[in-house]
């Protein structure tokens, strides 16, 4: 069972609100058992329907607005990437005191791997790259603007912010310092001159999945859309150990400035999360602080 409890504020949901949602609108599955599937995620709740599908039930409006920009766009992307992404069966529209969009996918098999806990670190680090080597090629027109995809400078006040919440965490341990400096010196760095490209924008281990240590999906689309390269660097450090990291950066000849920010990037989502997650959420708390160490390791800060 899920030891994560839920933030204030958000929906709640339950077994009995899905199969009335579902008898409402496909009452084709009517009957099919139903259960929730423990998951680390913050954004929506995931059930079980029958053997084959899942309900995804977002848990507050902004991911409401991430559901429909997967029913939108995934159908059109699934095609052209390498690897198995959520088959949409069922848009589900808001009933029964319900009040956003959710949808029916078609279930992935598969486990979320863990830092430090990787079977094929190498071989799961090339697939990755694989990954983002082909959402890089899409050229589908009309893309929306990843979530966060910006210019990195447009995180500097969250960042800055979050490292001055942790510095009132001592029991963190968290060199406050050091991540500064490490976000000071990515500020510096030159900036994105290429044009944007398609990114998954969210690649944390819990929307990756498994088999034998090799990735067979890719799941949660919710912040999609077109950005900076270095948005989809983030399994360098949030999942990869230091050889499978370089494997990932040669395969997709990533030059300096890019992992610059790419690790950036990925530092200043950990230290937003640590604080916010480390009380109501310990998978994200501790993969928060995995990477805030691997960060820092790499660069020398620690």
């Amino acid at each position: 069972m899920s030891t994560e409890q839920p933030h204030p504020g958000r929906h709640r949901t339950g077994d009995g609100l899905v199969r009335r949602l579902v008898a409402g609108q496909f009452p084709q599955w009517v009957g099919l058992a139903v259960r929730r599937v423990p998951s680390g995620g913050t954004v929506n709740a995931i059930y079980r329907l029958g053997d084959d599908m899942t309900v995804r039930l977002p848990l507050a409006k902004g991911g409401a607005e991430d559901v429909s920009r997967e029913q939108e766009w995934l159908p059109r992307l699934a095609p052209q990437l390498p690897t198995a992404v959520p088959e949409l069966l069922g848009a589900g529209a808001p009933a029964e005191g319900y009040p956003w969009p959710w949808s029916v996918y078609r279930w992935l098999p598969g486990e979320n791997p863990e830092a430090g806990a990787l079977r094929e670190p190498v071989l799961l680090a090339r697939d990755l790259a694989g990954f983002v080597t082909a959402m890089r090629s899409i050229t589908l027109p009309g893309a929306p603007v990843a979530h966060r995809g910006g210019p990195l400078a447009s995180l500097n006040a969250e960042t800055r912010a979050a490292i001055e919440e942790l510095r009132g965490v001592p029991q963190e341990d968290v060199d406050c310092d050091a991540a500064t400096a490490v976000w000071e010196d990515a500020l510096r760095a030159p900036g994105q001159d290429a044009p944007p490209v398609w990114l998954h924008a969210d690649l944390m281990p819990g929307n990756l999945l498994v088999e034998g240590g090799r990735l067979t999906s890719v799941i949660d689309f919710g912040c999609l859309g077109t950005g900076d390269p270095a948005c989809d660097l983030f399994p360098a450090w949030n999942l990869l150990p230091p050889e499978a990291r370089e494997a990932f950066r040669r395969a997709l000849d990533v030059d300096d400035a890019t992992w610059a920010r790419g690790r950036a990037r990925t530092l200043s989502q950990a230290l937003i999360a640590l604080p916010y997650h480390r009380g109501t959420n310990p998978s994200m708390a501790r993969n928060a602080r995995h990477v805030i160490r691997a960060v820092l390791r790499e660069t020398g800060a620690c």
